[in-house]
């Protein structure tokens, strides 16, 4: 167990900790509810288990509908007793100068500042709480936490990190995650990115690449671009990370291909060398942002979430790019660093679409993930994803 805790970002090492002794556990609590703090809906779900052992949800705040422009802010909650209560919700991002200004709206845009696609990464050298997020889709931000998420510093714009990737595409919109980042074994953080540009504002045509850091989140750069929208890659975005067991790293990326499968690439250290995409036919893909992350009960063990549908025509056959329901939101266990994934759970058989995976100390897995109308936060363990 020594070693595991490398694994994943935010783990606390126990001496004592035995994730195969308990009874199959699944317990769900509402965080953001929909109409909570006059904010009309809740929506794109991050969640991390920081050194102490606080559990941080985190989700943007569409104070006036549900769409991804708007009035847009940065929400979060804390739990100290491993996601069975939560703390008041508050803002935290974003409080430096108002950027105002929604392309997508004719009149009255101006008056709109959408914060989104919030990132946080746990750094356990410092112990400090890094947050990336977005504005307008067109700057990027970092803030610090150094007290587990009670206060945050002013934000930092990182927009310059961008610059690189404008030798592959010119972009309009650039995007961080969403979900979480990762800290390597060699200390680097690394935060998965997407990139559009198409017409300002507009979401596609896309890519998907990472970003890191070397110096603790002082300063960022651009990584080699991961997955391009290139021959059967139809718009590559939302993506999603992990550190394999033999310190490789692995990026999943969402897209709108023929293929209704996640693709998968992978690099030696999260930045470049990028291998050759590839669709992973166990990991269906209803365009729909997903999550995954490794477990340190076991080298290699990884777990993902996402709604397993597909879409099917009336003979039953698979629809190309067909845009399955977001429904069904189920978890995937991998134990050959997601080579394979022969167990899949249904977590939550009703309408659920994002979603977000962290671990806490004693091993039990924490989901946040888009319920309906709100955002809730489910608890289990293995025991409870292994069983028939």
């Amino acid at each position: 167990m020594k070693h595991a805790c490398t694994l994943l970002t935010g783990c606390l090492l126990l001496s004592s900790v035995n994730v195969h002794a308990a009874e199959p556990l699944l317990e769900r609590t509402d965080v953001f509810s929909a109409g909570s703090n006059g904010i009309a809906r809740y929506r794109i779900p991050g969640i991390v288990v920081t050194q102490h052992g606080t559990v941080l949800a985190y989700s943007e705040a569409r104070k006036n509908g549900h769409s991804d422009w708007g009035e847009i802010e940065i929400h979060l909650r804390r739990s100290t007793d491993g996601g069975k209560t939560w703390g008041d919700g508050k803002q935290i991002a974003h409080f430096g100068a108002r950027l105002e200004g929604n392309p997508r709206k004719k009149t009255g845009g101006e008056r709109e500042q959408t914060v989104n696609n919030p990132v946080a990464i746990v750094d356990r050298d410092t112990g400090a709480i890094e947050f990336l997020y977005c504005i307008n889709y067109a700057r990027c931000y970092s803030i610090r936490s150094t007290d587990d998420g009670v206060t945050w510093s002013e934000p930092t714009d990182i927009t310059a990190t961008f610059e690189p990737f404008r030798k592959h595409y010119d972009w309009k919109v650039i995007a961080t995650g969403p979900g979480h980042g990762i800290q390597l074994k060699s200390g680097r953080l690394v935060v998965p990115i997407w990139l559009a540009y198409g017409k300002t504002g507009d979401h596609a045509p896309s890519a998907s690449a990472t970003i890191y850091s070397d110096d603790h989140g002082k300063t960022w750069k651009a990584g080699e671009l991961a997955v391009p929208n290139d021959g059967e890659f139809n718009d590559p975005n939302e993506t999603m990370i992990t550190e394999l067991s033999d310190g490789r790293v692995m990026l999943v990326s969402r897209s709108v291909s023929k293929a209704n499968r996640k693709i998968i690439t992978i690099s030696p250290d999260g930045a470049t060398g990028w291998s050759k995409p590839v669709f992973h036919d166990q990991l269906w893909e209803p365009v729909c942002m997903a999550s995954i992350i490794a477990h340190p009960a076991q080298a290699g063990m990884l777990l993902f979430s996402n709604p397993h549908r597909l879409s099917l025509d009336k003979a039953g056959n698979e629809v190309p790019a067909g845009r399955g329901k977001r429904e069904n939101l189920s978890i995937k266990l991998s134990r050959d660093d997601g080579k394979t994934w022969p167990v899949n759970k249904t977590l939550d058989p009703g309408a659920s679409a994002y979603s977000d995976l962290a671990v806490l100390p004693d091993g039990t897995v924490l989901c946040l993930y888009e319920r309906k109308e709100d955002i809730a936060c489910a608890r289990f363990n293995l025991e409870w994803v292994t069983a028939p």
